[in-house]
């Protein structure tokens, strides 16, 4: 599994990550980067959500059948792209907030966090407008939608890891071990520390704790399931996956600066 190291990281030694998780990896991060003028937020992250479905459909059937229904696919990809999700240190997202406190950073974190998941929310609910005018392509849904889940889940995943570095409480061990541990606070809406304990050693992949696999798994199902209101008729899905995410995404932000107390 590939890693992309944050700034002020060394490379790491490890193995090249299989050029199609390498793929998924680039095309979640462009989602990540969609916010920006609100005027184009929506065209911008339709065309991220439309390069991703083609490789998130080859990655699907070569999984097979049994492991999409169960989430085993999805949660896979998870696990594939988290390590390389590009991820900036502190000294890095104050030199790119200058003349911000931490607290005005982490806010304007969150902000940009819930425009982003908001802006994708909302291109997913009109894609689907798109379908259900043209009913065939409804058979691209179920591809949408786990394409809409892997794009905010990086967002997200993007938020807990800067919102830690910025409190300057990241947790210890390599990028991969780092990564495991975001993900189970992503998973739990808390803080590293207060649900993997003060040293925030946990590792991702084939050694993330069986345990924590299902609960990402079923975190990840969940959102799975309440993405589906972006696929309601006309443009109403549109307005319920932009406000829906925007929620959630601040809300992850806000419990997370209590926690972590910037």
């Amino acid at each position: 599994m590939a890693a992309l190291p944050a700034p002020s990281d060394p490379a790491p030694a490890s193995e090249p990550a299989p050029p199609e998780s390498s793929e998924l990896a680039r095309l979640a991060g462009a989602a990540v980067q969609t916010a920006g003028d609100p005027t184009t937020d929506r065209a911008a992250a339709a065309k991220s959500l439309a390069a991703l479905m083609p490789a998130l459909a080859k990655s699907a059937q070569q999984a097979g059948v049994g492991a999409v229904a169960a989430g085993r696919w999805v949660t896979d990809v998870v696990l594939d792209i988290a390590p390389q999700i590009p991820i900036r240190n502190a000294a890095a997202l104050r030199s790119h907030h200058p003349g911000r406190s931490d607290a005005q950073i982490a806010d304007a974190l969150i902000k940009h966090s819930a425009s982003t998941t908001a802006a994708l929310g909302a291109a997913a609910g009109a894609l689907a407008a798109v379908e259900f005018v043209a009913p065939p392509s409804l058979l691209a849904a179920p591809i949408q939608l786990a394409a809409h889940l892997v794009a905010v889940t990086a967002v997200e995943l993007k938020l807990v890891a800067e919102l830690h570095e910025l409190a300057g409480d990241r947790p210890s061990g390599t990028l991969v071990d780092r990564t495991g541990a975001y993900l189970v606070s992503w998973v739990q809406r808390r803080a590293v520390s207060t649900v993997v304990g003060s040293d925030g050693h946990v590792a991702v992949g084939p050694m993330l704790t069986e345990a924590a696999q299902r609960q990402i798994r079923s975190q990840l199902l969940r959102r799975l399931g309440r993405s589906a209101t972006t696929m309601a008729p006309l443009l109403i899905g549109a307005v319920a996956g932009a406000e829906i995410n925007r929620r959630t995404t601040k809300a992850l932000g806000s419990r997370l600066v209590r926690d972590l107390r910037l």
